[in-house]
């Protein structure tokens, strides 16, 4: 008997160290991991979208804004007949019925049928008290005017978060700090408790852009309009205020809505005035003058031969369009001339040339407050063959953005120094209190006001006389160069004879620049000539921007008879 009671109490005491063994096993080692899924079995984490910061332009018109939306939910577990179901929401949301019936004969407790309906789905859902089917509050970004500034505005995914242009560089200022929605859930799946996330969300701040809503329009109307005529592949204008740095139109071809960013492809979605490196061509002649000028290896009346058109450099031979004997330097940049180019560069040598080239802020990122900005591509002087210095003359064998140009011609237009170029001017808390200004920022002295003051009355020269007769709007004058640059080709490693950059870049009015302005149009393949293309789109789109600002055309000069006796 004693044998018996002593097995029988060691078979109750292993029970017990089992018992306590697993319950160990399950609340001490395990206990985490149980705890956790259980939590998924029976809770589900929702995100809440907050409203984002609106976007202005510099006068308060709103550019980005957000709206109240729903987004459609089902709960599978909790719906009858899915077939009957699926083909009541199907004609409302475009969506074939049995795609819609795949994802509520699904094992999953919760399931969404479409993020962010349009206001008049919402509302006929609602109206059908469906069992299983409810609607979600949430944000979505809307831009009111569609297309304009898509580029420096960029868009919002589905998930509220920036993916380019200002909503992505400025995203945690916009967005806040996300919250979600605790929603508990029953046996069948059913929403049976909400309760908001505890957490002390971020400040959500406003932003003023530099932009102009109405230049902006202007710029994209007749880039539009120069890249169609053209039947160009692209284009890209900027207007900037050349005292400030500030932006006051950026825009881009081809374009998109960013309200409908999916449907666009990569190419129009591309920011080319800050992503696209190209060679400049004809325009970076500026940059040798300055250079040239500043250094007084050359002064405007100094004379070259212009070698009747064709000189010979490294076995190669350049050519200008036309055989020039005897020039002044004054015209070597009035008729764009290769060869007088060519000769002013060798003045000035590697050493200096490469000094003002990177002074003027080429190979380096210029600080515009947008993402995706590329520094383009230039070599040091050791890197240079014995032709560099001669093709660089010609703004060849360097690769530049549409923003470094139009920034490193606003010094010349601003007596000399280099501004930082940008598209936001402030930020403001939802008090509407001012939380940050951004101001001018001088990044350097390029070149002195008599030198800067020197060359815009030579680049008058070049409207006035030369290649860009056709940039200049009634009444103003107008100081700037045009461009154009052979592309090269891949499939040849050589320079195309059909692929070109056209470009206009100017300053207007010539005597008191207000305004410093980039036309770039990429691979024309009618009117291919920077003065045939480039040069009118800045004349228009110069003329409306002074118009639309009040700066008064220039007084009529006074023209005296006299009587001859």
């Amino acid at each position: 008997m004693r044998g018996r009671i002593l097995c029988i109490f060691l078979l109750l005491l292993l029970s017990l160290c089992s018992v306590a063994a697993k319950l160990f096993s399950l609340q001490i080692q395990q206990g985490d991991r149980l705890s956790e899924r259980a939590t998924r079995q029976y809770q589900r984490r929702l995100p809440l979208l907050s409203r984002r910061g609106t976007i202005y332009d510099r006068t308060g018109r709103e550019l980005a804004v957000s709206l109240k939306v729903h987004s459609l939910f089902a709960q599978p577990a909790a719906i009858e007949n899915p077939a009957r179901t699926a083909k009541t929401l199907a004609p409302i949301l475009g969506q074939p019925p049995q795609e819609i019936v795949a994802r509520l004969t699904t094992d999953k407790p919760f399931v969404w049928l479409q993020r962010q309906l349009e206001p008049a789905q919402a509302a006929a859902i609602g109206d059908l008290n469906l069992k299983g089917i409810g609607l979600f509050p949430e944000s979505r970004r809307y831009y009111p005017r569609q297309e304009s500034a898509a580029h420096v505005l960029g868009m919002v995914g589905l998930d509220d978060r920036g993916l380019e242009g200002l909503e992505h560089q400025y995203d945690d200022l916009l967005g806040g700090q996300p919250q979600s929605v605790v929603a508990q859930q029953d046996a069948l799946g059913r929403l049976v408790f909400r309760q908001e996330e505890a957490g002390r969300p971020r400040p959500i701040f406003d932003l003023t852009l530099t932009i102009d809503e109405v230049l902006q329009y202007i710029t994209e109307r007749e880039l539009q309009r120069a890249v169609e005529r053209s039947r160009a592949k692209a284009g890209t204008a900027i207007v900037m205020d050349p005292w400030s740095g500030e932006i006051l139109a950026l825009a881009n071809q081809p374009t998109y809505d960013p309200n409908e960013y999916r449907k666009a492809g990569s190419a129009a979605r591309r920011n080319r005035a800050a992503t696209d490196a190209l060679e400049p061509g004809s325009v970076f002649k500026v940059i040798l003058l300055a250079g040239a000028l500043e250094e007084g290896v050359v002064r405007p009346g100094d004379r070259f031969f212009g070698e009747n058109g064709a000189i010979e450099v490294s076995g190669v031979t350049i050519r200008d369009h036309e055989k020039y004997g005897w020039l002044t330097v004054q015209e070597i940049l009035t008729h764009s001339s290769n060869v007088g180019a060519i000769k002013i560069g060798q003045k000035l040598g590697k050493s200096l040339y490469y000094h003002y080239i990177s002074g003027f802020g080429f190979g380096s990122l210029t600080g515009l407050d947008l993402p995706g900005e590329t520094p383009g591509l230039m070599r040091r002087p050791k890197g240079w063959s014995a032709l560099s210095l001669s093709v660089l003359s010609l703004g060849q064998e360097i690769s530049v953005t549409p923003v470094q140009i139009t920034t490193a011609f606003a010094a010349l237009a601003n007596g000399g120094n280099l501004i930082r170029p940008h598209v936001v001017r402030g930020l403001r808390a939802q008090d509407g209190s001012l939380a940050r200004r951004v101001g001018p920022v001088v990044i350097r002295r390029v070149i002195s006001a008599e030198t800067a003051q020197t060359l815009l009355t030579m680049l008058k020269g070049v409207v006035e006389e030369g290649t860009g007769k056709e940039a200049a709007p009634e009444g103003y004058s107008v100081a700037g160069k045009t461009g154009t640059a052979q592309k090269m080709d891949p499939a040849t490693g050589r320079y195309s004879h059909q692929k070109v950059v056209a470009s206009f870049v100017g300053a207007v009015p010539a005597e008191a620049p207000r305004l410093v302005i980039l036309v770039l149009i990429d691979e024309p393949e009618t009117l291919r000539w920077g003065a045939a293309i480039a040069a009118p789109t800045f004349r228009e789109i110069a003329r409306e921007a002074l118009k639309y600002l009040q700066v008064p055309p220039a007084p009529a000069r006074e023209v005296r008879l006299v009587r001859m006796s």
